[in-house]
């Protein structure tokens, strides 16, 4: 393929970091190949990207689109990492607003025949086929979760009106499956979207209107959920792979990553709990207390990353934890309250298994190093990817179904069956095996490399600008 006949793709990802790392590995692969691509976000966030690859400079640029003022969102907010998550809302509307810069963008630009998507920007894909732009959704989730909400026209005309509606498996889910939410998971997401787009709604958009979607994940982890999702869909439906992370996508301060690597250092193989629960995952004080209690009480060793995200409204960091707590767990435990390498610490001997939020994003880098799940969910589809893990790769944190209420006891409990106790055996070896596919860099190439035939072989839009 002559450099005439180079593609020119555009990316447009949401701005959660967790969107944002999987459309950059995609991005770089394109331009590996000699594509021209354009990687679009907010200022905050292109800063934040790697840049240094000369090799790539010439394929890969970057353009920024401010994130206009709205009311609502604290000023120079570009994440949701930044807020408390009830106001997640906010930073979608002001996301709303970049549809004008962006068509502008696609207008100037007028070689751009593909853009590739997330689900927030449900309005792209009519504007963009409208200038004679294809648009790809690329799902940073997996198949599973695809599959559960189910077509484009069940997710538009609010097939899930209650939430009570999204605690059973659907029913076109034809294999042995117990893929559902609980309700704790739930109700605040009905809750905030009553004055503004709902997630499902736009999620629908986008499955209706775009050419063909790519999904993080592939057949030989879940073979049912790709072939359930394209048959609802009726359109491409093309596997990426995990996209297992490399350690050089992310850069992190040689002496920050040297204090953690010396307190791992002097522990024990496989007996340390990473515990990093995201930013999803909104917990009251009283459920910080019992998930301080629960890690004081498993007896082992662990690492506690509490980022400075306003977990509760006014509250951040080691305010969350109990008075005391940090002296009598001194040695034995460590608090890390910056930004944590989390790569690096995964990968680290002594590490034994991770106390996550469910994010599929963390699940797929702790199973690409064969590491077992104590599992707590948040928010968006995090309880789906539990149910999808809970005795397979690990435990699910039992919580009270109706306000996700635990205990302690339950912490101190899991953790120690997966990461210590003679019944966790099974989970610590299905977790390991996982590496054969959340960590396989070959699936990766294979994957990505049938995804560029696609979009290359599909006849190119006539632009109308």
């Amino acid at each position: 393929m002559g450099d005439k006949e180079k593609l020119h793709i555009a990316m447009f990802p949401w701005l959660a970091y967790g969107h944002v790392m999987p459309f950059f590995q995609v991005a770089k692969f394109f331009a590996e190949k000699g594509h021209h691509v354009y990687f679009i976000s907010t200022p905050k966030i292109i800063h934040r990207l790697p840049q240094s690859d000369s090799n790539l400079s010439s394929h890969l640029r970057f353009f920024q689109l401010p994130l206009p003022p709205v009311q609502g969102l604290p000023e120079g907010v570009e994440s949701p990492a930044e807020l408390p998550i009830q106001k997640d809302q906010y930073l979608k509307k002001a996301y709303d607003m970049l549809q004008l810069p962006l068509i502008n963008f696609l207008k100037d630009n007028s070689q751009v025949t593909w853009i590739i998507q997330d689900f927030v920007s449900y309005w792209l894909p009519s504007a963009a086929a409208q200038l004679g732009v294809y648009s790809v959704y690329f799902s940073i989730v997996n198949a599973t979760t695809c599959s559960f909400f189910g077509s484009a026209a069940d997710l538009i005309n609010g097939r899930f009106q209650k939430a009570e509606d999204l605690t059973m498996v659907p029913q076109w889910i034809n294999y042995n499956s117990n893929i559902k939410f609980k309700l704790y998971e739930i109700m605040r997401g009905h809750q905030e979207c009553k004055d503004s787009v709902p997630d499902l709604y736009r999620y629908g958009m986008v499955l209706k209107d775009c050419r063909a979607v790519i999904v993080r994940s592939c057949p030989e982890f879940e073979p049912e959920a790709f072939s359930i999702f394209g048959k609802l869909l009726e359109k491409p439906v093309l596997p990426v792979s995990l996209l297992p992370p490399s350690l050089q996508d992310y850069t992190v301060a040689d002496g920050k990553w040297q204090v953690l690597k010396d307190w791992l250092d002097s522990k024990k193989d496989k007996s340390v709990v990473y515990v990093a629960l995201g930013t999803l995952l909104t917990l009251s004080q009283e459920l910080m207390h019992e998930l301080a209690y629960g890690l004081e009480k498993s007896g082992l060793p662990f690492i506690w990353v509490i980022n400075k995200r306003p977990l509760v409204e006014g509250k951040t960091g080691s305010d969350l934890v109990p008075v005391g707590f940090e002296d009598r767990i001194s040695g034995r435990g460590l608090i890390w309250t910056d930004w944590a390498p989390q790569i690096k610490i995964l990968a680290h001997a002594s590490v034994g298994g991770f106390l996550t939020h469910s994010g599929w994003s963390s699940v797929i880098e702790s199973l690409g190093f064969g590491l077992p799940l104590i599992m707590l969910t948040g928010g968006s589809d995090t309880g789906l990817v539990a149910r999808l893990m809970h005795m397979r790769v690990g435990l699910e944190i039992e919580r009270d179904e109706r306000d996700g209420a635990f205990t302690s006891d339950s912490v101190a409990e899991s953790i120690r069956r997966v990461i210590k106790e003679k019944e966790g055996h099974a989970l610590r070896a299905n977790a390991w095996a996982m590496r054969e596919i959340f960590g396989n860099l070959e699936l990766r190439s294979k994957y990505l490399e049938e995804m560029v035939r696609f979009i290359e072989k599909d006849p190119a839009p006539t632009r109308s600008v």
